[in-house]
């Protein structure tokens, strides 16, 4: 099948196109190469995806831009979209609202619309924990009430959610939410909990603990959320939201001292208040995607952060 995967130079993106091409299919990747983070390395993304004997195209784009989106869909016939492209992150949304909603929603609705004019039926869109917000029931259900977001990004995602809806209702489209949780790995944005910490601890920086270290996450090795978002492509739902995570909450606190045991390093601490907009705690209910996708989560972070570790240290060899 042919698949056009948005943010496929990122850092989920990349690795759902390696898997995807792998698989047999042929992969367009769309991609903005903004600089949120260094562009440098989303191309060095790329040049690892080229490196496989498969059909992939790279193409340098703005979600948006309504044309450049309808050049894609005009010049070959996309069986499949996989939309991981937004602006991502709670702290920066809180800077920037309007770019959030106009990047994560109005470029959302483009690629719904082009998408549809031209006959893809099948959509795969992800969405984030984040839209759970101060929840206090866990694990957090698919079923939950989802009215108490805080931060842009997360009602950014909340719309696109709606939006998904509404093109399945009138148009017909065969649409899938994927709430991912905390996903980190190889190849994780370098403003990330995780990858940033191993950068400090690395080079010997204090590391900044927003809060008393109680706050906790579901964090999802990327593994487990390729084999999620693969089995969505294999079914028709109509319309489905899912959850994908380990069902299993690590506080900060522990994060921080399995990391340091991952790159043997002993942390300094500075401690700064909460930030705003953060949640105190996710946890995911995955038993509705194990019922239907199959949905089976390997990596327990002790062993998924010995493996981020590993591949922290091949492309930071001089930090050692």
């Amino acid at each position: 099948m042919n698949f056009l995967v948005t943010g496929g130079a990122g850092f989920i993106g990349s690795h759902v196109c390696e898997q995807l091409l792998r698989s047999g299919h042929a992969v367009w990747a769309f991609d903005d190469l903004n600089a949120f983070y260094d562009p440098e390395i989303k191309r060095g993304n790329l040049r690892e995806i080229e490196a496989q004997p498969a059909p992939f195209t790279f193409i340098l784009g703005d979600l948006t831009q309504r044309p450049e989106l309808d050049e894609v869909f005009q010049s070959v016939k996309i069986d499949q979209v996989i939309h991981l492209a937004a602006r991502a992150g709670v702290r920066p949304s809180l800077e920037q609202p309007a770019l959030y909603q106009r990047v994560n929603v109005e470029g959302t609705v483009n690629l719904l619309e082009a998408a549809r004019l031209a006959g893809v039926k099948k959509f795969i869109l992800a969405s984030s924990s984040s839209v759970y917000g101060v929840n206090s029931k866990a694990p957090f259900s698919e079923q939950d009430p989802i009215f108490s977001a805080i931060s842009p990004y997360a009602a950014s995602k909340l719309a696109c959610e709606a939006l998904g809806h509404v093109y399945h209702h009138l148009y017909g489209l065969d649409i899938v939410m994927l709430r991912f949780f905390t996903v980190y790995g190889p190849r994780q944005r370098p403003d990330l909990a995780i990858h940033k910490f191993a950068r400090l601890l690395r080079s010997g920086q204090p590391i900044p603990l927003f809060g008393d270290g109680s706050t906790a996450r579901d964090y999802t090795y990327i593994t487990d959320i390729l084999q999620g978002v693969l089995a969505c492509t294999r079914q028709e739902f109509g319309y489905e939201i899912f959850n994908l995570g380990e069902s299993q909450t690590v506080t900060l606190r522990r994060l921080l001292e399995l990391l340091e045991k991952a790159l043997d390093r002993k942390a300094a601490i500075e401690h700064y208040p909460p930030q705003p907009g953060d949640v105190p705690f996710t946890c995911a209910d995955i038993s509705k995607a194990r019922e239907r996708l199959g949905y089976n989560p390997q990596v327990r972070i002790e062993e998924g952060l010995v493996r981020f570790a590993r591949w922290f240290d091949s492309v930071n060899p001089g930090d050692n």
